[in-house]
This record gives structure tokens, C-alpha cells and sequence, in this order.
């Protein structure tokens, strides 16, 4: 899909020399992973203290060692 962005020259300048990579697609690529992982994660850090735990259970119990 092709489209059209005007980008902050100085942020695309920027996102080369900290991601290391050489195109615009390229960068732009890896900055849409990376904000896309990041709001994830903060979605899994929100549970936090939300989850009930049951302190009885035994993870360990649960490992197989065929």
C-alpha cells in the first residue's frame, strides 16, 4: 500500500542512527512494531494487581521432565 507521510526530517534523521537501519520504509517499519509492542505491553502491565492469585498452586508440579 503506498502512502504519502510528510515526516519531521530531524525524527526520521533521528530514527536512522538509533535503529540502524538505512530506508524510510525501514524505519518507519520498525517504529510501527515498536509502538504497536509497547501499547500491548501496557496493556499486560494494567493487570497487574487486578488477577487474583492462588497461592496453593505449585508450578512446579506442573513441569514435566521426559
Amino acid at each position: 500500500m503506498a502512502t504519502n507521510l510528510a515526516l519531521d526530517p530531524e525524527l526520521l534523521e533521528r530514527a536512522f542512527e538509533v535503529s540502524g537501519e538505512t530506508t524510510k520504509k525501514a524505519a518507519v517499519t520498525r517504529a510501527l512494531k515498536e509502538f504497536i509492542a509497547r501499547r500491548e505491553q501496557r496493556k499486560l502491565v494494567e493487570l497487574f494487581g487486578r488477577l487474583e492469585w492462588d497461592d496453593a498452586y505449585d508450578y512446579k508440579s506442573e513441569r514435566s521432565r521426559k
